[in-house]
């Protein structure tokens, strides 16, 4: 087979479906198998949908695509409407994922570009030129301004990202209605706000999220996401938000503006990942991203500058008197505060890891080492993979000196203990990247130190 062959065998793979039409008895009814393409139609200039039978070369389905909001794209493989035409449910089947994201991907063109020309041929198309501000908030507003929102092409979005920015008390009327619609129980003005909401998001833009996210507003924004009409039962967002937040403050967090960027990280994560997850697209996804990697910098930075901090959570992990379930809640916010460093410059993350040293991780590593939970000595381990990725010097000059023996005793042993695969590939790494492109004569006093260390084990643990 040719490569021209291969390429058009593969672009049929991609785009080969099933229809189905749904019959008066609920059921859905195969129509049969064929490829799917978007074309325009005979003598016209609209664009529609295109199945031809694979066996016959017939056509299975043609339909008009319309700027309505009438399309649902299911599970990654399947899109559905009702065809207003002929008044029933359709839904194509694809083989293929990206098949279905391809298609799904023209249709919304189409779409766009229908919605553009219908602004621009109505009385409404005046968004460019006439549009000189944003309709007031009020309940009896929120059909246009949804209008305004979902039938806008990308001027249009910059347009009305302007205004937005320039109206400063948007938002917050937006959320009043919000709040207002709730109490009522008003669910047509809920679904609306979340359509407007969502399509806001949508436009991506860096200063809105800046706004939508602060504190005063980001739960009311998230609550207003709880509506979505295409999902028969309300979320319970802010519920599930308002008893997670990152970081439990194991250690009391003094700073307000490190309080703030933590909450705020950790919901903007959730919308992502929970509340939005099957919409938004990915420069969307990239700049939530940026705010996300942002915040743990500034986090990281303003605790690790903190000498109090640091002091007092290595304090309160020595102290005997600590119980054991908060030192394990201790030990879980030292590897999330290691792991979230890889969010700060190269040079930052060198000089944190060297202070934690000097403030005596090491020791302090060595003792969660030895208990009996294994997800805690995991977390340990885990910790001290963090610095050996970081630069392993600075574990290799720690377990050469007298004081470092027991912490590598207490590696060597995690090869001889019945932990689980999983750990003894985590003490396996640690060694052989204390190994690692050392000098000979380096390797050589190492290998003494570690066979030294499995005395140390046999003695100090019994092996």
């Amino acid at each position: 087979m040719g490569a021209q062959e291969k390429s058009q065998a593969n672009s049929n793979s991609m785009q080969r479906v099933k229809v189905y039409r749904l019959n008066d008895d609920g059921k859905w009814d195969d129509q049969g198998t064929g490829h799917v393409t978007v074309d325009y139609l005979e003598r016209s200039e609209d664009l529609g949908l295109y199945v031809i039978d694979e066996e016959d070369n017939e056509t299975l389905l043609l339909h008009r695509i319309t700027p309505d909001d009438i399309y649902r794209k299911q599970e990654d493989t399947i899109i559905s409407w009702r065809d207003p035409e002929f008044s029933t449910e359709l839904a194509l089947s694809f083989q293929e994922t990206s098949g279905c994201s391809f298609i799904w991907d023209q249709i919304c063109n189409v779409q766009r570009n229908l919605q553009f020309s219908t602004l621009n041929s109505e009385t409404f198309h005046s968004m460019n030129s006439e549009l000189r501000e944003l309709p007031a908030v009020e309940l009896s507003t929120l059909p246009l301004i949804l209008k305004t929102v979902s039938e806008s092409g990308i001027a249009d979005q910059m347009r009305l990202t302007e205004l937005i920015l320039n109206d400063l008390d948007f938002f917050q009327k937006l959320m009043d209605v919000f709040r207002i619609c709730e109490d009522l129980e008003n669910i047509d003005g809920l679904h609306m706000i979340f359509k407007i909401v969502r399509g806001i998001i949508l436009f991506n833009s860096p200063q809105i999220f800046e706004k939508i996210f602060g504190d005063e507003l980001i739960m009311d924004v998230i609550g207003s996401l709880e509506y979505d009409p295409e999902i028969s039962r309300v979320q319970h967002h802010r519920g599930f938000l308002k008893e997670h937040v990152v970081f439990k403050e194991a250690i009391p967090i003094k700073d307000p503006h490190v309080l703030s960027k933590i909450h705020q990280t950790y919901r903007v994560g959730y919308l992502k990942d929970v509340v939005l997850a099957r919409v938004l697209d990915e420069a969307t996804v990239a700049n939530l991203n940026s705010i996300i990697h942002a915040n743990n910098a500034v986090v990281v930075s303003l605790l690790k500058d903190d000498n109090t901090f640091i002091q007092e959570l290595f304090a309160r992990l020595r102290s005997p008197t600590t119980s054991a379930e908060s030192k394990k809640n201790l030990v879980y916010f030292l590897h999330e505060f290691c792991s979230l460093s890889k969010s700060m410059q190269m040079v930052q993350q060198l000089r944190l890891f060297r202070d934690l040293m000097n403030e005596g991780i090491f020791d302090i590593i060595a003792d969660i080492l030895q208990s009996q939970d294994k997800k805690l000595v995991l977390t340990g381990t885990d910790i001290l993979i963090l610095f050996l990725n970081q630069d392993p010097n600075l574990l290799r000059s720690y377990v050469v000196r007298q004081e470092g023996i027991p912490l590598l005793g207490l590696s060597v042993k995690g090869m001889i203990t019945d932990f689980g695969e999983d750990m003894h590939c985590q003490f396996l790494e640690i060694l052989r990247s204390l190994l690692d492109s050392y000098t000979l004569s380096g390797a050589q006093a190492l290998l003494l130190i570690i066979h030294n260390s499995f005395f140390y084990a046999a003695v100090m643990f019994g092996h």
